[in-house]
């Protein structure tokens, strides 16, 4: 399949789920828990890197 056609099959694709969620609640309930665990993870993501990039720079202070 061409590019034009991976396209046009992703924009129907698309427009498929945007139908879905707008129907269906139980869809959108779906789709907010998603976000909530995603927004979770990253939050935990960013909140250890904080954590470690602290701890290196304590280090560093410590060998001057």
């Amino acid at each position: 399949m061409s590019k034009l056609g991976w396209f046009i099959a992703g924009i129907g694709m698309g427009a498929l789920a945007l139908q879905q969620l707008r129907d269906n609640p139980k869809a959108q309930g779906a789709v907010d828990e998603m976000r909530i665990a995603a927004k979770d993870f990253s939050d935990s993501i960013a909140a250890g890197y904080q954590e470690r990039e602290a701890e290196l720079k304590k280090s560093a202070k410590t060998k001057k």
